[in-house]
């Protein structure tokens, strides 16, 4: 079949037309998505400690779960938040703990392996409280409000993380501060970067379009405030050196 030549420039003109017009999306869209990584940095870097030192006194830390070991290897992330957990309780900035993870089936359960290694570390079992129900960090966040009942805690996890944490918080009128901890060296910071960049976006959808909420809520579980005692925390030496996970156990 002979295209005419007026036809050939119209297909020409509309192919044109519509590359232009998906460039345009692509671009609004790349747009959209660094906007939103960058206003979350902005909004929440007043809100972050660095350094332990500068932490103030509080009555809760939220640990955000993730899982302790990946294949047979020490997971990083995880024991750089327990370990920071540790020194806070020990230098009496942080009284009680709420560990926040997911517990999705009788082999993996995040808020009891954190719990384990908390009291390894001689801290209270009645400082120590766990949320099953943290499948997700907007889970966390909302259901430490909603269900136990905190409005004003030290957030316990990565830099990156702590912002889109923090962000959520704030839609929720939660006075939150975040400590970052260092993450893992040996992996790639780009990777980690450009997740989290499509995780914020992910976030601000289920705040502000989606309005997600979290999937369970559960009964009312206050969290009451303690005194923190003056005996010391030792920070337990087998966090670095266990290579196998024990298996967790399930209240």
């Amino acid at each position: 079949m002979i295209i005419s030549q007026d036809r050939l420039q119209l297909i020409l003109k509309w192919l044109t037309r519509s590359l232009t017009a998906l460039g345009i999306v692509f671009v609004l869209f790349l747009s959209g998505i660094v906007l939103i990584d960058r206003l979350i940095s902005w909004q929440t870097q007043d809100a972050i400690y660095h350094d332990i030192a500068d932490v103030p006194q509080y009555n809760l830390g939220l640990v955000l779960g993730t899982s302790k070991y990946i294949g047979h290897t020490l997971n990083t992330y995880y024991s750089h938040r327990i370990e920071a957990a540790i020194e806070l309780h020990r230098r009496g900035k942080v009284t009680s703990f709420l560990l926040s993870g997911d517990n999705a089936h009788r082999s993996y359960n995040e808020p009891w392996t954190m719990k384990r290694d908390l009291l390894k570390a001689n801290i209270k079992e009645e400082n120590i409280h766990l949320d099953y129900a943290g499948f997700r960090t907007l889970d966390s966040i909302v259901r430490a409000k909603e269900v136990f009942l905190a409005d004003n805690f030290l957030i316990i996890t990565q830099d990156f993380h702590c912002e889109r944490a923090l962000y959520i918080a704030q839609y929720y009128h939660i006075n939150a501060q975040c400590l970052a901890v260092p993450g893992p060296v040996e992996t790639s910071g780009l990777s980690i970067r450009i997740r989290e960049v499509f995780a914020r976006t992910k976030a601000f959808l289920d705040l502000y379009i989606l309005h997600s909420q979290p999937k369970f809520f559960g009964p009312i579980s206050p969290i009451k405030e303690t005194n923190l005692q003056s005996s010391p925390t030792n920070l337990p030496t087998d966090l670095k050196a266990e290579n196998g996970e024990d298996e967790p156990e399930v209240n």
